[in-house]
């Protein structure tokens, strides 16, 4: 089996302790932490704050949760799109526009509102001169959604359905989109979320027999999310995001999160929210582009494909100067996004094997080990273990194939 992976040995609490500056964004992860269960020492100890500084933070989280929806944090804040003089008048101009619509009786939605604050949008940068071209505004539902807030619109409501909802016609549409967007298959990424039964073999199986035979077979049951993906080249696979549900299980004693082949995440049900979606966005997608795109010698830009899950935010275009986000409607994902048409199940092949691997070699031979002792042993960073290497399998042109199939109309 894999061996342990040791903490830092660098980390170690000094003497005297520092004087730390509590930002927002260590008063929000001590309120995550709170909201998973840890336990007040135990916050205090790995962020290293006092006790007491701690319990003030838990004791004023509605405060402090107030201020979080006003302030961005430190990485999301040089990512947001400042609001620039055109943009400024562009709004001014469109709530004039909209209150002589109404005036009038004129029929309004969400799309012709949006087609017109482009429009006003476009004219107003050509009256700057070309200085100002480079500013560029899709007039996205995330913006939408907060000039309503501005300026007073609750008689406008914001339309959930996406871009098409045609499963023949999508893909024109995306098409259009890559090609005004000058992308190429680099810069188109899809993600989506997968469940994973880390420690269930296939029904019918001599193992999954043994496993129904073990005094503790609900834990066999044991789920996980992942979030998984790539480029449609097929060249570059993000680190998977995982969802358990539990943050600090007792398997994980002994090891770094920072250093672990996933991004370690928990939610009580084992499944992305919009909140974790949110930072994974800003702090590890967004990030992971510009690298790859500098590494790669390419514009650093990227058109990001997701389905509409509840989970994913509509306002993360606006987050980022470099990456647009497009959804698919329900009746679309499953016929066009690569995650969905096949990347997960070829994860989920290697994962099996890997785990039958193990098994044999820790039952074969004499004195061995049984199937139960094995799965009695099994724990969740052994398959955090096999879910590294099962990702790490896919090759290149497994992902370049599966991603040209499902964008077949597009790119």
């Amino acid at each position: 089996m894999p061996g342990k992976r040791s903490l830092n040995p660098t980390v170690i609490p000094s003497a005297k302790r520092e004087r730390k500056a509590i930002t927002l964004d260590i008063k929000l992860e001590v309120l995550r932490r709170f909201e998973v269960g840890e336990k007040l020492s135990q916050i205090a100890k790995a962020l290293g704050l006092a006790v007491s500084t701690v319990a003030t933070i838990r004791d004023n989280k509605e405060k402090i949760k107030a201020s979080s929806q006003i302030a961005t944090p430190l990485r999301a804040s040089r990512l947001t799109r400042h609001r620039s003089a055109v943009m400024e008048n562009m709004e001014r101009l469109l709530s004039v526009w909209l209150e002589d619509q109404s005036q009038r009786n004129v029929p309004l939605s969400v799309s012709i509102i949006q087609e017109k604050a482009k429009s006003l949008f476009d004219d107003l940068q050509r009256e700057q001169g070309e200085s100002s071209q480079a500013e560029k505004f899709n007039a996205s539902k995330g913006w939408f959604a907060r000039f309503k807030e501005r300026h007073c619109l609750p008689h406008f409501k914001m339309n959930s359905t996406p871009l098409s909802s045609n499963v023949d016609a999508y893909p024109e549409v995306l098409k259009s989109i890559i090609e005004e967007g000058e992308y190429t298959p680099q810069q188109v990424f899809n993600v989506d979320e997968t469940g994973l039964y880390w420690k269930r073999m296939p029904e019918g199986t001599f193992i999954s027999v043994e496993e129904k035979a073990e005094p503790g077979f609900k834990s066999s049951k044991d789920r996980l999310m992942l979030l998984l993906g790539g480029n449609a080249a097929g060249d570059f696979k993000l680190k998977p995001l995982l969802v358990y549900h539990l943050e600090n299980p007792a398997a994980l004693k002994g090891y770094s999160k920072p250093n672990l082949p996933v991004i370690w995440r928990s939610n009580k049900k084992a499944w992305a929210t919009r909140g974790i979606f949110h930072e994974w966005f800003t702090y590890f997608f967004c990030p992971a582009v510009e690298k790859y795109c500098a590494q790669n010698n390419l514009t650093t830009k990227a058109l990001l494909i997701l389905d509409s899950a509840p989970c994913h935010p509509v306002n993360l275009s606006d987050l980022s100067d470099n990456v647009r986000v497009e959804y698919l409607h329900d009746s679309t994902a499953d016929a066009v996004q690569p995650m969905g048409q096949g990347v997960a199940s070829a994860f989920k092949a290697h994962y099996l094997k890997r785990t039958f691997e193990h098994i044999l070699e820790a039952t074969g031979g004499e004195d061995k080990a049984t199937i139960r002792e094995f799965w009695r042993n099994y724990d969740i960073m052994d398959a955090v273990d096999n879910i590294a290497v099962a990702w790490e399998e896919l090759k290149p042109a497994t992902m370049n194939n599966i991603a040209l199939h499902g964008f077949s109309k597009t790119l």
